[in-house]
């Protein structure tokens, strides 16, 4: 069974999602059986790669709060967090155009690394304060989870995997995503945003349930 998850590597929800699907699989008899992609989405593509800017302000203006509005909202969303064992510091991040961030888990998925990375970059955005928006932050974080420094400069250098990336956020609208994260599961069942733990353990037994139907034979005479 495969479950993809459409996500991106600033997206404090997702990485709460990423946390309770990995609860919801680990109450799943069945989780030897699953495979899990991660697949790309971006937050927001239209900021200029290579340039970043503060979070708080930058939140505020797109949706049309004051500072201090947006700033009750994501110490809401920190607590939230907290109680998956991560610690955000959301106020004080920066946010940024994730394109190469999303071609180095292309790579890592070929290498078979692409859990590894995911979570290696989610945890530098969100809890080390470290960069994942250029070519040398991106290689030294892929370093640090297994990856070939050589490989992974090149392979953003060249951007190889941008049309996978662009692929893949084609797949989520055909599918209908409106938001992140995004949990499809055989390409037949999906629920949107950072579900409960108990949602997403449903979603994972009514798919298995559907793909392995319950065989009942008759008894030899």
């Amino acid at each position: 069974m495969q479950v993809e998850v459409w996500s991106d590597v600033v997206c404090p929800w997702c990485y709460i999602g990423k946390r309770r699907l990995e609860a919801a699989l680990s109450r799943f008899p069945h989780a030897a059986g699953v495979e899990v992609v991660w697949r790309s989405f971006q937050l927001d593509p239209g900021v200029p790669e290579g340039q970043t800017h503060p979070t708080l302000p930058g939140l505020a203006a797109k949706y049309g709060r004051s500072v201090e509005e947006m700033r009750s909202q994501l110490a809401h969303v920190e607590g939230i967090a907290a109680e998956e064992g991560l610690r955000y510091d959301l106020a004080t991040g920066v946010s940024g155009n994730t394109l190469l961030a999303h071609q180095l888990i292309h790579l890592a998925a070929e290498r078979g690394l692409a859990g590894v990375v995911k979570e290696r970059l989610l945890h530098a955005h969100f809890e080390e304060q470290r960069s994942v928006f250029d070519v040398d932050a991106l290689v030294a974080l892929g370093a640090e989870a297994g990856l070939d420094a050589g490989e992974a400069r090149a392979a953003l250098t060249d951007r190889r995997y941008a049309p996978a990336v662009a692929e893949d956020v084609a797949t989520a609208r055909t599918l209908g995503a409106t938001g992140v994260p995004f949990f499809v599961v055989d390409r037949t069942y999906g629920v949107a945003g950072a579900q409960p733990v108990e949602v997403l353990l449903e979603l994972l037994e009514r798919a298995w349930a559907d793909s392995h139907p319950l065989r009942t034979g008759t008894a030899a005479d």
